[in-house]
């Protein structure tokens, strides 16, 4: 552990700030005030100086090693305390990364962004008028973020506003989130909702009556309250693990709670584990005009599957995409994972090329983020993991080849504790971008989850704060209460989207 001894105490919320960005240096970090103790010492302040500026300054020392830093933002007027702790925060972490900078000789392509969603940040900016000149050069002075990756922010705001003209105007709509819990087995990496998938004492049997029965709830207020839904995304676990005649039923529920069907914009079903796939599946996806599914190979080394936990081969990806292509699917995602366990440059460079040859309409290239309930977070000695540089030359080999098969960057998102402190990107074919990655990453409306872990973010469209609400993750937990969260769902529906009141004026 790092000890870091800052000049003067701050309050918890700071202390939190200045603990994200030390351990995008160190493995663990921690804070504190006590000038005896040993560890890099650092003494950072900032004040408004006559010109109404924030005019903020570090100082580090280490042993015999001395760095220096100072920062200067102009004071934003006439904005909320929330706001102006916001800038002030800013100023802070620009000296106290720039510092940390200098003594690792590490350089944070991100720069003082600590956060999942950079997009959202650019989308900001762009929607208080500056062009994108001036976001770039907002984003690399103010936030110290790389020239290229502002590029990549700029290509895909781009790109989403093709997909979505009417992105930031869908406030009034929402999309839909089922979460299907089961999986055939549970990666090593992962903390999704996920069980492996059995039929004892009617678990699998139960937990669908509650989710046709929530389905049907949502379904009918959505119905009176004449609310529109843009996308509908199937995920968990994995959606697929289900029997073709449950997925049928479940369709059919669909159809017949929603409205608007036929002007909902995109369906969406995780087919992730190419061992749930089956000719009859896909039938039943075809049967209600499904065609936009992923088959997530993750990668095409076989002993790294069985090191993460995933009971398929490379050749049951191949085989069960062709599967689908052949029987009319034609829109597939697929997934590589970049720093899975005792991968390199070579072992990615392979995955690249085995999927140059099927030429999926869209293609995520995840960093590996060690998730802290994941089981290879809780036992990290047991897998061997890619170092900065080795993941940092893997990032840019995706970028190189998603250019040279024409594909391009759609949406963004980051995690904690991600290998490099990189990114997760999707491409897609130009006309194939998951309309619900954009919606969800860019948090431009409601999102209601329904169904096991399913995560509800309900939107205001008149304030956009967003209120999270969480479906109970187990099974058997979600068979005893789906009622009550139906209800609480409902309640939040009704707080963002009143009713309105129609008065009728005598005459």
């Amino acid at each position: 552990m790092q000890k870091i001894i800052l000049s003067k105490p701050f309050e918890q919320d700071w202390i939190r700030m200045f603990t994200h960005l030390a351990n995008l240096f160190f493995e663990e970090t921690k804070i504190s005030f006590d000038a005896e103790e040993d560890g890099i010492y650092v003494d950072v302040h900032v004040e408004q100086d006559s010109n109404n500026r924030f005019s903020g300054s570090a100082q580090l020392r280490q042993n015999d090693k001395a760095y220096w830093a100072s920062f200067e933002e102009q004071v934003e007027m006439n904005v909320t305390e929330k706001e102006r702790a916001r800038q002030l925060k800013r100023v802070y972490s620009h000296v106290f990364l720039d510092v940390l900078e200098q003594l690792t000789g590490t350089t944070q392509s991100w720069g003082i962004l600590t956060g999942i969603r950079p997009m959202k940040l650019y989308h900001k900016y762009r929607q208080l008028g500056h062009n994108c000149e001036e976001v770039k050069k907002i984003l690399m002075e103010n936030h110290r973020i790389a020239e290229e990756k502002c590029t990549l922010l700029e290509q895909i705001e781009k790109v989403q506003i093709q997909a979505i003209p009417d992105l930031h105007a869908i406030k009034d709509e929402v999309s839909i989130y089922i979460g299907i819990p089961f999986c055939p087995t549970k990666c090593a990496y992962c903390t999704f909702p996920a069980y492996a998938i059995h039929r004892k004492n009617g678990r699998v049997e139960s937990f669908l009556d509650g989710l046709h029965e929530e389905i049907r709830e949502i379904g009918k207020w959505l119905t009176q309250r004449d609310k529109k839904i843009t996308t509908i995304y199937f995920g968990g676990g994995t959606p697929t693990s289900i029997e073709a005649d449950e997925m049928d039923a479940l369709y059919q529920t669909m159809y017949n709670s929603f409205p608007y069907m036929d002007e909902v914009r995109e369906i969406t079903v995780e087919a992730g584990r190419p061992d749930t796939i089956t000719p009859a599946k896909i039938d039943v996806l075809k049967k209600w005009g499904i065609d936009r599914i992923s088959v997530n190979p993750q990668s095409y080394t076989d002993e790294t599957l069985k090191a993460i936990g995933r009971h398929h081969s490379v050749q049951e990806t191949i085989d069960k995409f062709w599967l689908s292509r052949n029987m009319g699917m034609n829109n597939i995602n697929m997934d590589l994972i970049i720093g899975l366990p005792n991968e390199g440059v070579e072992e990615f460079q392979h995955s690249l090329t085995e999927t140059e040859k099927m030429q999926p309409e869209s293609l995520t290239v995840h960093t590996l983020s060690f998730k802290r309930a994941s089981e290879m977070t809780r036992n990290k000695e047991k897998y061997k993991v890619a170092d900065r540089e080795t993941v940092e030359r893997m990032m840019q080999l995706g970028e190189q080849w998603t250019k040279e098969n024409g594909y391009v960057p759609y949406y963004l998102y980051r995690q904690k504790n991600i290998l490099g402190n990189l990114e997760n990107v999707g491409y897609a074919k130009p006309g194939e971008e998951s309309l619900y990655n954009i919606i969800i990453m860019e948090e431009v409306q409601t999102i209601i989850g329904i169904g096991c872990g399913a995560s509800s973010k309900f939107m205001d469209p008149v304030t956009e704060k967003i209120t999270q609400f969480q479906n109970p993750k187990d099974p058997a937990a979600y068979i005893l209460t789906f009622e009550d969260y139906i209800d609480k769902k409902i309640e939040h529906l009704e707080r963002i989207f009143p009713e309105k009141v129609t008065v009728e004026l005598d005459r």
